[in-house]
């Protein structure tokens, strides 16, 4: 991908957006995580949630889809609450991939793989040719095809993660959450996985991912929020958001921003520590 065309992408990224939160507050058992969210997820995006450990990213995501319930404000979609939307037809819309998953025992890859037609299913709507096609599409774009008739058991820690990946795209949904998608994978396939949210956004889905690599990010949102301590420090694009002062408030290092010498995007570089300390 040329400096320009990744540019020209982070440029054309809609502004209009069908998920975003007001004044949000989360938290766990009575212990407050997230305090007084807003975002918006524009649409057409691949938005990357990044932060250290523990700011809240993976409990934003969760949000979205109501798995946690907010203590205050509020998660919409389309302009209405996430709380009020019946569970097939937000399934049918947002689809997630969570931070860990567990198969049922002796399961094969393309039963996993089946389970994200789930939504669609109904007493009217049976199996189709259109589930055969979506599950088909869903193992070719992940790398899974040949791995169709393995047990989930006998996968790799990277296969297994590449299954569920294909589970989630086998749902279809518009809006795709992905929570550290790239967790367990070596680099070529982290790679595979951040081209393959690239390819889903241009092809017209919304895409939101918590990732822990900063410059993996940088290279492949196109929109960023950044996140501390349960707040929002900034939102933007990859050129708003890739500063050095943004850095060491996000992460509290000290970092020498560049171009990226493959995309013109920012690349980190963290200083050094003197030799002499």
């Amino acid at each position: 991908m040329s400096s320009m065309s990744t540019m020209d992408d982070a440029r054309r990224t809609p502004t209009a957006s069908r998920l975003r939160t007001e004044s949000l507050h989360a938290g766990y058992e009575g212990r407050p995580v997230l305090a007084d969210l807003s975002i918006e997820i524009p649409d057409g995006s691949f938005t990357v949630i990044l932060g250290p450990n523990a700011c809240g990213k993976s409990t934003l995501l969760r949000s979205l889809v109501r798995l946690i319930r907010p203590t205050d404000g509020s998660v919409l979609l389309d302009g209405a609450s996430v709380a009020s939307i019946p569970t097939k037809q937000l399934a049918r819309t947002v689809g997630l991939l969570p931070q860990s998953s567990q198969a049922p025992e002796g399961i094969t890859v393309a039963d996993l793989v089946s389970r994200g037609r789930h939504p669609h299913q109904s007493l009217l709507r049976r199996w189709s040719t259109d589930d055969e096609d979506a599950v088909a599409r869903a193992l070719a774009d992940t790398g899974m095809t040949d791995l169709a008739s393995r047990s989930v058991d006998e996968l790799s820690g990277g296969q297994r993660q590449r299954a569920w990946i294909a589970m989630a795209l086998a749902q279809q949904t518009p809006l795709l959450l992905l929570d550290e998608p790239t967790t367990f994978l070596d680099i070529a396939h982290q790679l595979e996985v951040l081209q393959l949210c690239t390819r889903l956004r241009r092809s017209g889905r919304t895409l939101v991912a918590v990732l822990h690599d900063l410059n993996q990010a940088l290279r492949y949102a196109t929109h960023i929020v950044a996140m501390r301590d349960g707040e929002i420090l900034a939102q933007g694009t990859p050129e708003e958001v890739g500063t050095a002062e943004l850095v060491e408030r996000v992460y509290g290092v000290a970092a020498r921003i560049i171009d990226d010498p493959e995309t013109g995007r920012p690349l980190v570089i963290p200083k050094a520590p003197d030799p002499g300390t």
